[in-house]
């Protein structure tokens, strides 16, 4: 059972990878064919296109100059502990 976890986790990671390419509809027919696979089965991973696409339009487009420095700063510094 463990292992089966494992390769689902593996699979999502996958899947939340493509999601932006999925939204800006830059996958190939087969890599959309798997996606969309994926997330029909998945429901933890079909609800996060849905939040991608609604925290999109809630937010509009916002520049750095639009955040105060301190908020710049909390984002760079949570970008930064993702790539370690």
């Amino acid at each position: 059972m463990r292992i089966f976890r494992r390769r689902r986790a593996l699979v999502c990671q996958k899947a939340v990878a493509l999601v932006t390419d999925y939204r800006d509809d830059a996958l190939s027919p087969t890599d959309r064919a798997r996606f969309e696979g994926h997330i029909a089965h998945c429901p933890h991973c079909r609800t996060y296109p849905e939040q991608i696409r609604t925290t999109i339009a809630l937010t509009g487009r916002i520049e750095p100059d639009d955040l105060a420095p301190e908020v710049q700063d909390e984002l760079i510094a949570l970008y930064r502990s993702w790539r370690v």
